[in-house]
Order: structure tokens, then C-alpha cells, then sequence
């Protein structure tokens, strides 16, 4: 998962952590100085981000060699290895941390969304994510989402029309928003429109949404509310969907259910870089 966009975050990452030079690693090891290190989960996790961990110890030092052993998306059991790396030992700390803050947070989102997705896939049920992501990160951790076998709902505003609610208060009506937007979107973009009330489903369906989305509704008003549109659209489920509680929102003739939290609070992946140590100080 590497283009323009996260190369130009790996710069922004070591600038931010070693634009002034790494002063510990320099001064205690001198430029001949090699070492050998890798990088293990500290828990059961699903890993994604090696390619973007190869990436920052190449753009620290193209002397660094690095081998990855695992792939993105993988399953990694307590102490697996799931990377290794060779080559100049200030180097090799210089990029350690920004390596990690990478891997750590883009596992934990795929962690996260391998536990919603084992859950729901029997279930006939799609997991996507939102837009709720950290700025400038959104292809990433879309990316780590579909690493843990979820899916991505729209990655920015131009992908297809979701009216939601300050879009209606502002249109004067659910009916005049939809119209507004059929008569200016593109051919090929869907309307979505959110209801929050079985009143709105059916002033959705009147007005021919494609895609209605359940916004905080409960199991029994979505079960209302799929009886109500009875097929006509494709029905999403968001707002207060917990792990806990997917499912009893993963009802027949619901499509998908959104979850902002799986990259909101994701939290992050226990993986750590250890250093082996070198044969001199083996003899000490």
C-alpha cells in the first residue's frame, strides 16, 4: 500500500521524529557499526502495514535490508515475526519508532475489523467503515480495514450522494433533497439517503432512494423499517453498533452496517522491534 500520498506521510512522520537527526544512535554508534533486528506481535493480531515499514527503513537508509516474513493481512500468534532487517545499527533506531507507529496502527484497525468480520460474514451481513479516519490517513487505514476482511463504505465526498440529515434541514425536505440531487449528481452516482425514523423510510422510498441508511435506529424499528421498504432499496445499518450488540443489528434484509469505530478507536497493535545483539557484546 504504497503511492504519492504515503510516501509523502512517511516525510512528514520522520521529519516530525528525526528531522534534527537521531542525537542518541549517532553518538553511541559509529557509521560501520551493523545490526540485526526484527519486528514480533506482542499479542494475536491480523498485521498490515509491512509494505509501509519496508518503505520508511528504505527512505532512513537504502543500506537497510529489509525481509519481510509475514503479509499484510495475515493471522500473527504471540511472538510471531513478522519482519526482519539488517544493515546499519543508528539507522535501524533512527526509523524504529516511525516503523512502528505505522504497523501498530494499521494492524489494530485490521485486528479490529477481522473481529467484526468473523462475526457478520455468516451472518450475510457486510462490515464497512466511515469517514470517520485521521486526516490524511484515510487510504491507509481504508486499506488496513479491507486487510482484516471488512469493506469500505465511500472514500471521500465525490464518490455518491448520501443526504443526510443537515442536508434535509437545509433542503427543506427529504423529497426536495433527493430531487435536487438527482437532477445534479452524475449519471452513475447512487442516492443514499439517511432516515432516522420509519416516517423518513417511507418518504425515502416515495422519493426512490437506491440506498436507505438506518441511522440510530433500534432492532425493532429496523425491523419495521425492512418491512416497510420491503426491497425497494438497499438497506445500511449505523449508529451505536458495538461488537457486543452486531448481532442483534445484523437482521434479515439489513445489506450493511457501518461502523465508524473501526477506525476511530481502533486501538493499537502490540508489535516491537527488538534488536539482537552483536557478537562482541555476546563476549562480554
Amino acid at each position: 500500500m504504497t503511492d504519492p500520498r504515503t510516501d509523502h506521510l512517511i516525510d512528514l512522520a520522520l521529519e516530525e521524529d528525526a528531522g534534527l537527526g537521531d542525537v542518541t544512535s549517532r553518538a553511541i554508534f559509529r557509521a560501520g557499526h551493523r545490526s540485526r533486528a526484527f519486528i514480533a506481535a506482542g499479542h494475536n493480531l491480523v498485521v498490515c502495514g509491512l509494505d509501509v515499514a519496508a518503505q520508511v527503513f528504505a527512505r532512513v537508509d537504502p543500506a537497510l535490508k529489509v525481509q519481510l516474513v509475514a503479509r499484510d493481512g495475515d493471522r500473527v500468534k504471540p511472538g510471531g515475526v513478522v519482519l526482519r532487517v539488517v544493515g546499519p545499527t543508528a539507522s535501524l533506531l533512527t526509523a524504529e519508532r516511525t516503523v512502528l507507529n505505522f504497523i501498530q496502527r494499521l494492524s489494530g484497525i485490521a485486528t479490529l475489523a477481522r473481529k467484526f468480520a468473523d462475526v457478520a460474514g455468516p451472518l450475510g451481513v457486510r462490515i464497512v467503515d466511515t469517514r470517520k479516519t485521521t486526516p490524511g490517513f484515510r487510504a491507509l487505514e481504508k486499506y488496513a480495514v479491507r486487510c482484516g476482511g471488512c469493506y469500505n463504505h465511500r472514500s471521500s465526498l465525490g464518490e455518491h450522494v448520501l443526504i443526510k440529515d443537515n442536508h434535509i434541514a437545509a433542503a427543506g425536505s427529504l423529497a426536495r433533497a433527493v430531487q435536487k440531487a438527482r437532477a445534479a449528481a452524475p449519471h452513475p452516482a447512487k442516492i443514499e439517503v439517511e432516515a432516522k425514523t420509519l416516517a423518513e423510510v417511507r418518504e425515502a422510498v416515495r422519493a426512490g432512494a437506491e440506498v436507505i441508511l438506518l441511522d440510530n435506529m433500534t432492532p425493532a424499528q429496523i425491523r419495521a423499517a425492512v418491512a416497510t421498504i420491503a426491497g425497494a432499496a438497499l438497506i445500511e445499518v449505523s449508529g451505536g453498533v458495538r461488537f457486543e450488540t452486531l448481532r442483534d443489528f445484523a437482521l434479515p434484509g439489513v445489506d450493511v452496517i457501518s461502523i465508524g469505530a473501526l477506525t476511530h478507536s481502533a486501538p493499537a497493535a502490540d508489535l516491537s522491534l527488538t534488536v539482537l545483539p552483536t557478537k562482541s557484546s555476546r563476549k562480554r
